[in-house]
C-alpha cells in the first residue's frame, strides 16, 4: 500500500486543535480578584472554594461566564442583539480557550401565575400532543388542552380583489383550554364587602372603612354627593338598584361637585387601583387592608385544575390531562410507562426519559400543577438541570452555583452522578460549593481566599482534593471537620402543639415542637419540613419567620440601609460637621444631581434593552462633591459606603467616629457571617443565603420568642458554620426558641431536639420519623437521617 511522505509522522503527532484543553484565564480584576491567573482543565469536573465573600462568584460567573455570554451574544444580528442585555467586559487582560456557557444557577423560577413547573420544563406541550392523539373524546389540537389559550370564535366579512371587488364572509375558530372563570389562574379572587364598609353606618356618618376614602376626600365625594345614592341612609337600607348603582355600576362621565368625573362601582374601582397592583410595592397601612378585603379562593368552575371542562373530560384511560398534571411527578412517569401506542412512540420515549430525570434528580415529589414560583432556591435550579440532562450538546460549559443547597446528605450522592454524568458526556463543569461530599468528586480544585472581601481574592491552592487537604488553607483544615452530638441537651420550657397539620403532602402530624431549646427539622428534600415549620407555626408578634425569598427593595437599597444602620450614621456625620442628616442621604439633598443619587445612568432604550454607565460626576460615589467635604474620623460618607462590614465596625466602635448605635447593628452583622459585604452594596447581588442572614441580622434585636430559620448554613463555607451555631447558641441562651429547617450535619449533632420527617419525599413522606435527642437518632439509625448523622459524627 503507497503512503504519502510524511503520514506517519502526522498520524503520531498530536492535532493542533488538541492543544486547546484549558481555559486561560490572566489578570482578572472584577469585584475583589487581585490579579488572579488560573488554568482550567477542560473536559473535566472543576470545584471553587472558599470561604463567603473570597471571589467565587467573581471569577466564576462574573469573569469566565459573563465573558463567554458576551462573546455569544456578539454572534447575533445587530437585531437580535437589540432584545438582549448589553454585558460590559469583564476586567480581565486575557481570557482563552472559552467554550459556551451555560448558566444553571439559583434564580427563582418566574412568578407568574401560569408558570408551573410543567410549562417551565416543557412536559406540559408532550402532555398535550399526548392528550390531542390519544384522548377520549378527541377534542381538538394540542391547544385545546392548554390551560394558557383562550377559546376564541369570530366571524366578519373579508373582501377579496380578483378584477371585480367581492366580499365573503369568513369565520375564525380555535379551542382553548383555559378555564373561562379563572382565566387559567385556577383561583378566583373575592372581595370581604365587611371590609369595605359598615353597612350600619350611611355614607355621611362614615361608612367607608378604605384607606383614602375618609369623609370629604374626593373618593368619599364620589359617592355621597354623586344623586344615585342617598348618603344619608344606611347601607344596609339601600333598595337593589341604589345597591347596584354603589357597588357593581359601569363607568360614566358625570357631573359631581361641579365637577366632570367618572363615576363608577366601589368594587370595580377597589380591583384597578388595589388589586391590579403589586402587593409588595404598597404602602404597610394599604397592604395590610388588601390582605384583609381580598380573599383568593379555589374557582369553583374547573375546581383548581385551570383547565376547561371539554379539556378535563377527555381522558386516556381513566386518567385526564388535569389528573396527569395533578399526579406526584415519580406517580406520573410510572403511569406514562404503561402506555403502549406505536403511533406516538417517540412521543412516550422522551416524555419518559423527562419525567425519569425528575426522580433521579430528586425532584418526583413535585406535581406539574405546581406554581413555579412556590419552589425553593435549590428547587428551581435542579428543575434547570432537567432541560440540560438530555441535551444532545458537548463540549459546553456548564456552571453550576452551590448545587447541593437545599439537599439532604441521601441526596447529595444523587447531585454528584448528574454532575459527572454531563462531565463524562465530554463537557466542563464548573461548580461553586461548600459541602464536603460535593467536594470530594472534583478533578481538580481552585481555592479562593484567604478571608473574605478585600482579605480574599486570591488564588491559594489549585490542585487535587487531596493536594487541598494538605494544604494548610482555611477550606483544607475544614475539610475534614467532623462536629460530635452534644453530651448533654438543654431542657424545654414549654412546648408548642401541633395537631392535625396536613399542609400540602403532611399526613395529619401530631407534634409538640420544645420551647427554650435550639429545635432541628430534617429529613430528605420534599417530606414536609417547610411544611410543617412555615404552614403550622403562624407568623406573629412572637415569631419571626426568616426565609430566603428576595428582599424587596430597588437597586438603590444596601445592607446599610435595609438594617436601617445608615441613620446613626447620617446623624453622626450631620452632628460631627454641623450640617442637615438629609444631606448624607443618597437619595435626598446630597444625591449627586446628574445620577440622582444612583452612582450608574440607567438609559432605557425602549424596545431594546437597557444599558447603565457609571456617573462621570460624582465617580459612582453618589453625592454632591459638597458633601464629601464634610468629614467623620477622616472618611467621608462615600468611603464609610465603601467599607465592609468588618472595617465599619471597628471604625464605629472607637475614636471620634465611636457611634454605639451603629457599632451594635454593624456587630449583628458580623455575628450573622457577613462581615465581607461592603455598606453599600446593592441588595440585587446577594445570593439567598446572604439575604436570609441579612434578614436574620436585621431581626436579632426583635422581641419575638420564638425564631424561625430555613437552612441558615445555605451559602456558608465550612469554617463560617461553627460561628453560625454560637450565634444559634446566643440566641437559645437569651431566652428565645430557635426552630431550624436544616440538612447539614453539623447543626444536627448540635440540636437539643431533632425532629425527623419521612421516610421519602411527597407521598412518600409527610410524617414524623423520629423526635429525640441527636444522640438518640445516632444510636437507633432507624431513619436515613439517623444513619448520615451516624456516619458524619463517626459513632
Amino acid at each position: 500500500m503507497n503512503r504519502a511522505p510524511g503520514s506517519d509522522e502526522r498520524a503520531t503527532a498530536s492535532h493542533a486543535a488538541d492543544r486547546h484543553d484549558l481555559i486561560r484565564v490572566h489578570g482578572a480584576r472584577e469585584n475583589n480578584l487581585k490579579d488572579v491567573s488560573i488554568e482550567i482543565p477542560k473536559r473535566r469536573l472543576t470545584v471553587f472554594t472558599g470561604v463567603s465573600g473570597s471571589g467565587k462568584s467573581s471569577l466564576v460567573f462574573d469573569t469566565i461566564a459573563a465573558e463567554s455570554q458576551r462573546l455569544i451574544n456578539e454572534t447575533y444580528s445587530a437585531f437580535v442583539q437589540g432584545f438582549m442585555p448589553t454585558l460590559a467586559r469583564p476586567e480581565v487582560d486575557v481570557l482563552e480557550g472559552l467554550t459556551t456557557a451555560i448558566i444553571v444557577d439559583q434564580q427563582r423560577l418566574g412568578a407568574d401565575p401560569r408558570s408551573t413547573v410543567g410549562t417551565a420544563t416543557d412536559v406540559n406541550a408532550m402532555l398535550r400532543i399526548l392528550f390531542s392523539r390519544l384522548g377520549e373524546p378527541h377534542i381538538g389540537p394540542p391547544s385545546a388542552y392548554a390551560f394558557n389559550v383562550p377559546s376564541v370564535r369570530a366571524s366578519g366579512a373579508i373582501t377579496v380583489e380578483r378584477g371585480a371587488k367581492k366580499t365573503e364572509k369568513a369565520t375564525f375558530e380555535r379551542t382553548g383550554g383555559m378555564c373561562p372563570g379563572c382565566e387559567g389562574r385556577g383561583t378566583v379572587s373575592d372581595i370581604d364587602l365587611g371590609r369595605l364598609y359598615d353597612d350600619s353606618k350611611s355614607l355621611a356618618g362614615g361608612a367607608l372603612t378604605i384607606p383614602g376614602y375618609t369623609p370629604g376626600g374626593w373618593n368619599h365625594r364620589l359617592y355621597s354627593e354623586s344623586g344615585l345614592v342617598d348618603p344619608d341612609k344606611p347601607i344596609r337600607e339601600y333598595t337593589e338598584k341604589e345597591l347596584r348603582a354603589f357597588l357593581h355600576h359601569e363607568p360614566v362621565r358625570m357631573k359631581i361637585a361641579g365637577i366632570n368625573m367618572t363615576y363608577e362601582g366601589l368594587i370595580p374601582r377597589i380591583q384597578k387601583s388595589f388589586l391590579a397592583k403589586d402587593k409588595e410595592g404598597m404602602q404597610p397601612h394599604i397592604r395590610a387592608f388588601v390582605e384583609r378585603a381580598v380573599t383568593f379562593t379555589t374557582c369553583p368552575d374547573c375546581d383548581g385544575t385551570r383547565l376547561s371542562e371539554g379539556a378535563r373530560a377527555s381522558k386516556i384511560g381513566r386518567i385526564s390531562i388535569a389528573d396527569a398534571c395533578a399526579m406526584q411527578i415519580s406517580d406520573l412517569a410510572a403511569w406514562v410507562r404503561g402506555l403502549d401506542e406505536p403511533s406516538v412512540a417517540p412521543l412516550l420515549t422522551a416524555l419518559q426519559l423527562t419525567l425519569d430525570s425528575f426522580v433521579e434528580i430528586g425532584l418526583g415529589y413535585l406535581s406539574l400543577d405546581r406554581p413555579s414560583g412556590t419552589l425553593s432556591g435549590g428547587e428551581a435550579q435542579r428543575v434547570k438541570m432537567i432541560r440540560h440532562l438530555g441535551s444532545s450538546l458537548t463540549d459546553v460549559t456548564y456552571v453550576f452555583d452551590e448545587p447541593t443547597i437545599g439537599l439532604h446528605p441521601h441526596d447529595i450522592q444523587r447531585m454528584n452522578d448528574l454532575l459527572l454524568q454531563l462531565r463524562d458526556k465530554g463537557n466542563t463543569v464548573l461548580v461553586v460549593e461548600h459541602k464536603p461530599e460535593a467536594i470530594a468528586i472534583a478533578d481538580h480544585v481552585v481555592d479562593l481566599g484567604p478571608g473574605a472581601g478585600t482579605a480574599g481574592g486570591t488564588v491559594c491552592f489549585e490542585g487535587t482534593v487531596d493536594g487541598l487537604r494538605a494544604s494548610g488553607t482555611v477550606t483544607g483544615r475544614h475539610l475534614d471537620d467532623r462536629a460530635s452530638v452534644k453530651e448533654s441537651v438543654r431542657k424545654p420550657t414549654g412546648a408548642l402543639r401541633i395537631r392535625g397539620a396536613s399542609t400540602h403532602n403532611l399526613r395529619d402530624v401530631d407534634v409538640d415542637i420544645p420551647l427554650g431549646v435550639l429545635t432541628v427539622v430534617t429529613g430528605v428534600a420534599g417530606s414536609g419540613k417547610s411544611s410543617l415549620v412555615h404552614g403550622s407555626i403562624p407568623a406573629g408578634e412572637e415569631v419571626v419567620s426568616v426565609d430566603q425569598g428576595a428582599i424587596r427593595g430597588s437597586r438603590r437599597s444596601n445592607p446599610a440601609t435595609y438594617t436601617g444602620l445608615l441613620d446613626p450614621i447620617r446623624k453622626a456625620f450631620a452632628k460631627a460637621n454641623g450640617v442637615k442628616p438629609a444631606l448624607f442621604s443618597a437619595n435626598s439633598e446630597g444625591a449627586c444631581p446628574t445620577c440622582n443619587g444612583a452612582g450608574v445612568i440607567y438609559t432605557d432604550l425602549g424596545m431594546m434593552a437597557g444599558t447603565s454607565f457609571t456617573c462621570e460626576d460624582c465617580e459612582g460615589k453618589r453625592f454632591q462633591p459638597s458633601v464629601l467635604e464634610h468629614l467623620l474620623g477622616g472618611r467621608d460618607i462615600s468611603e464609610v459606603l465603601a467599607m465592609s462590614v468588618t472595617e465599619a465596625e471597628e471604625f464605629f466602635g472607637s475614636g471620634e467616629a465611636r457611634t454605639p448605635a451603629a457599632q451594635r447593628i454593624l456587630a449583628r452583622l458580623v455575628d450573622v457571617g457577613l462581615g465581607y459585604l461592603s455598606l453599600g452594596q446593592p441588595l440585587t447581588t446577594l445570593s439567598g443565603g446572604e439575604r436570609q442572614r441579612l434578614k436574620l441580622a436585621t431581626h436579632m434585636g426583635d422581641k419575638g420568642g420564638v425564631y424561625v430559620l430555613d437552612e441558615p448554613t445555605t451559602g456558608l463555607h465550612l469554617a463560617d458554620v461553627e460561628q453560625l451555631l454560637g450565634l444559634l447558641d446566643r440566641l437559645v441562651d437569651s431566652g428565645k426558641s430557635v426552630i431550624v429547617v436544616e440538612h447539614h450535619q453539623a447543626v444536627m449533632a448540635h440540636a437539643d431536639w431533632i425532629i425527623d420527617l419521612g421516610p421519602g419525599a411527597g407521598h412518600d413522606g409527610g410524617k414524623i420519623v423520629f423526635e429525640g435527642t441527636p444522640a438518640d437518632l445516632v444510636a437507633a439509625r432507624s431513619t436515613l437521617t439517623g444513619e448520615h448523622l451516624a456516619e458524619y459524627v463517626g459513632a
